[in-house]
């Protein structure tokens, strides 16, 4: 009896009959003009870079796809605009900076932020007049980091405020130093944030307790998934005798998130910490992704170095052997390939985060070749996106059965998360 190959084996010893041929989810991972995702992700705000990358000369920058040089003018404002300059195809990284805007080094076309042309080379006329400009698009600056809105012109959103942004407990620093450039799909980086049962078995069972991780991060934890206003998050409880560890993590529509501190003790109860920093997983392409970071200073918790530097395993910056020994979210993100093919996993029910975040890109795709605001586009000034994110510790007796026990740990973490226990508890 012969066997046709298969995304799923049921037989032993049976690795031949396994498919080769399955392709990715291209409606989900590719990002380039004119893409479903791609046209979808170009309706929000996404970093370009951090203030300090900025200096005396042009920046080259890759975001979805697009090949684009950013500066800043000598009276401090920002541009970004197509590498290609309009006239002969010269690339901008090479122009000369101005009080103005940038001249390309070519033949002297001189650009506005805004892709205005203000000279021509020896003040020669255009043969279409007025009508040229340099391709450009606007730029917000938030705390010493510069996002980008790509999209349709007429339906650029209003940019995205949090409520910890406000909170006057909190300063903000960019996380420049934690930023990382990896060499594999933004998809398979960003749906990692919504799957908690890994943290515990890659952060502490299979390697050992990893440096940054609380020993606590080994107990699996009771989860539930909750769609927000704009996104989703989980709900992780941990038990530890009579202590309850309720963690939860944001993640916001379409490419950013929120995470509290890892390295939670929680040997007493009373502890209560908000997120510490804000993550943008952005695609350069299709096969190359930056992460961006705003880190939150809490004056009750203040960061700790570890918190500030980068994070155990998110980079190609160990030798291999001790990779494979101790590997980290790097390893197991990339080496799913440059782009996961989705139709070769086998879900279980723990993957629900995963599966409910696609679901929510599906639809937002949806809305936008419907012509509607998909889902995280804010049009409201006084909207804010509220966040859940933290990490609060309380003591609560464990109940008589484990079942029982389970139920009494969801309905803990839903009244944590939902509820005002988060800044109510005095500082570790």
């Amino acid at each position: 009896m012969t066997t046709a190959p298969s995304a799923i084996l049921t037989s032993t010893f049976n690795a031949y009959y396994s498919r080769r041929d399955l392709v990715e989810d291209a409606a989900l991972t590719r990002v380039g003009r004119g893409t479903p995702m791609g046209e979808y992700m170009r309706r929000f705000w996404q970093p370009v870079a951090y203030v300090q990358e900025v200096g005396e000369l042009p920046l080259k920058v890759r975001l979805l796809g697009e090949d684009l040089v950013l500066f800043r003018t000598g009276r401090g404002e920002y541009g970004l605009v197509e590498q290609r300059c309009s006239h002969r195809g010269a690339s901008l990284e090479y122009g000369v900076i101005s009080e103005q805007g940038i001249r390309c080094a070519y033949h002297g076309f001189h650009y506005a932020p805004d892709g205005t042309i203000l000279e021509t080379g020896a003040g020669a006329p255009l043969a279409n007049g007025e009508r040229i400009c340099q391709g450009a698009y606007p730029l917000h600056v938030l705390f010493d980091m510069i996002f980008a809105y790509m999209g349709p012109p007429e339906k650029k959103p209003l940019f995205p405020i949090m409520d910890l942004y406000e909170d006057p407990n909190i300063e903000f620093e960019t996380g420049i130093g934690r930023s990382t450039i990896t060499e594999c799909n933004w998809l398979q980086i960003h749906e990692n944030a919504m799957d908690p049962v890994h943290t515990a078995y890659l952060h502490a069972i299979t390697t050992g307790t990893q440096r940054g991780f609380s020993d606590a991060m080994g107990v699996v934890p009771v989860l539930q998934w909750v769609q927000s206003e704009i996104g989703i998050y989980y709900i992780a409880v941990r038990r530890v005798e009579d202590r309850v560890w309720v963690r939860v993590i944001d993640t916001f529509m379409p490419n950013y998130g929120m995470i509290p501190p890892s390295h939670t003790k929680i040997d007493k109860a009373g502890i209560s910490q908000p997120a510490h920093h804000v993550t943008w997983v952005v695609p350069m392409d299709d096969y190359t992704t930056k992460r961006y970071y705003l880190l939150f200073e809490d004056k009750r918790n203040p960061m700790i170095d570890l918190q500030r530097n980068r994070g155990f395993g998110q980079a190609n910056d160990r030798p291999y052997e001790e990779r494979q020994r101790f590997p980290g979210d790097y390893e197991m993100m990339t080496s799913q390939g440059k782009i996961a093919v989705h139709a070769y996993e086998n879900l279980t029910p723990t993957d629900y985060g995963v599966i409910g975040l696609r679901q929510m890109f599906r639809d937002g795709v949806q809305a936008v070749k419907e012509g509607r605001d998909p889902l995280g586009v804010v049009r409201d000034p006084a909207f804010r996106i509220r966040s859940r994110t933290q990490n609060t510790v309380i003591s609560v007796p464990p109940a008589a059965t484990a079942e029982a026990d389970a139920a009494l740990l969801k309905q803990i973490g839903l009244e944590v998360a939902e509820g005002d226990q988060l800044h109510t508890l005095p500082p570790r």
